[in-house]
């Protein structure tokens, strides 16, 4: 039954979609081109998604599919709003001409009128929009490695951390990227923040461990700074989302997958924390599993803070935002910092800063990119370093986000 439906939604939105270039275009040829693309790309997609191996997961194929599809069905979608929206139009007319001749003029013969060439050009212009930003998207969007940089002050901030800089990245989702160039690029980009202190926020792979292993030698370049480089799990790197032989296997991928961690040089964080110490003093750098609202709940905040005193300065890496909105931001242990990544900005909105700071997500999660703060809290959400899903990332860039502490209050 969903078959037959997806498949009538289909039909109706190519049906409509037509009606623009049937009224725009009377070259014939031009007609046939349309059909020939638009019947290709459903049945590449089709059949991609009807081979769909559960115990392999997503792969370069599935993106290449759901990229196909994005880019031809969302210009369609803009297309036949028009369509429709002249479409009741016209049967407005329509039934005020009929009314008015049945009644007055009964040599009348033509009702609907003819659709405006007009309206049709319009719909094109306006579907190139999404068309043209998905295409960049796909081609160029999602290496657009940006650094975010962000200054916090707390009152409380040890003094000899004041001026303190970390770097955060987060959801590498390994098992996507497609240009060893790009990676090395963004590695680079990363080593030139030269800060004190590295973290990963969790989504090393897609699904399974192996999805790493080309990249292990690019990412082992990434620079140890000199408090470390330190790591969580997210909610992809526990191969939930994969149909395995038995349990052994999935457990097999899980402690390969840790193991990940360790080959690139990060020190893996499960339910635990560590002591930055500088000059005599120092700050807790806790990080827990994933711990998400909708998903997966392997992480334990009070076993990761165990020996943690509430006067310690807490930096708390937790891969998803959601943990913050509900365990943390009123939590009495006071976690100063909590670094998240997990929504990818949904990889697609409107960002002008100052201005304007907008993506589907929003509706999802309450706190989805940047800094939020809560009475003297902050969350940091990174748009994350890869993409899953769409190969491509549409006005929310990859980002590596630079933090710097400083001791006082806020400056305006």
């Amino acid at each position: 039954m969903r078959w037959i439906l997806l498949i009538l939604i289909s039909v109706l939105i190519e049906i409509y979609a037509y009606q623009v270039f049937r009224t725009l275009f009377k070259n014939y040829w031009i007609h046939i081109v349309y059909w020939i693309i638009s019947v290709a790309v459903i049945c590449y997609a089709v059949y991609i998604f009807a081979n769909y191996d559960r115990s392999v997961g997503p792969t370069k194929y599935t993106l290449r599919a759901s990229g196909l599809l994005l880019v031809t069905l969302v210009p369609k979608l803009i297309l036949v709003l028009f369509m429709f929206g002249e479409d009741i139009i016209r049967l407005c007319i329509a039934g005020y001409i009929y009314i008015t001749n049945t009644c007055c003029d009964e040599s009348a013969t033509q009702y609907l009128p003819d659709r405006r060439k007009f309206i049709s050009q319009l719909a094109l212009g306006v579907a190139a929009i999404p068309f043209t930003g998905l295409l960049h998207g796909i081609f160029r969007g999602k290496y657009n490695f940006k650094v975010v940089q962000h200054v916090l002050y707390f009152e409380d901030l040890p003094n000899a951390f004041d001026g303190f800089r970390l770097t955060q990245i987060s959801d590498i989702h390994s098992g996507s990227f497609d240009e060893v160039a790009k990676i090395e690029y963004a590695v680079d980009l990363i080593n030139k923040q030269e800060t004190d202190l590295f973290v990963f926020t969790g989504d090393i792979v897609n699904t399974v461990a192996s999805e790493m292993d080309e990249w292990i030698p690019v990412f082992k370049k990434l620079k140890t700074p000199v408090y470390g480089k330190y790591s969580i799990l997210g909610n992809h790197d526990y191969g939930e989302y994969v149909t395995w032989n038995n349990q052994h296997e999935k457990e097999a991928n899980f402690r390969a997958i840790k193991e990940v961690h360790s080959k690139i040089n990060f020190d893996l964080l499960l339910n635990e924390h560590v002591f930055i110490e500088k000059d005599g003093e120092r700050i807790a750098l806790i990080g827990v599993e994933n711990w998400g609202h909708n998903f997966k709940k392997a992480g334990d905040l009070n076993k990761a803070s165990q020996s943690v005193d509430k006067k310690d300065f807490k930096i708390l890496l937790s891969h998803d935002p959601s943990h913050w909105e509900y365990e943390v931001k009123n939590n009495d242990h006071h976690y100063h910092l909590t670094l998240s990544g997990h929504t990818h900005g949904f990889q697609f909105g409107i960002e002008i800063p100052g201005f304007i700071q907008w993506s589907p997500v929003q509706y999802v999660y309450k706190q989805w990119a940047g800094i939020y703060e809560n009475m003297g809290k902050y969350l940091n959400v990174n748009r994350g370093f890869g993409f899953h899903a769409f190969p491509g990332r549409v006005g929310i860039w990859p980002e590596i986000s630079v933090i710097e502490l400083r001791k006082g209050s806020r400056q305006t």
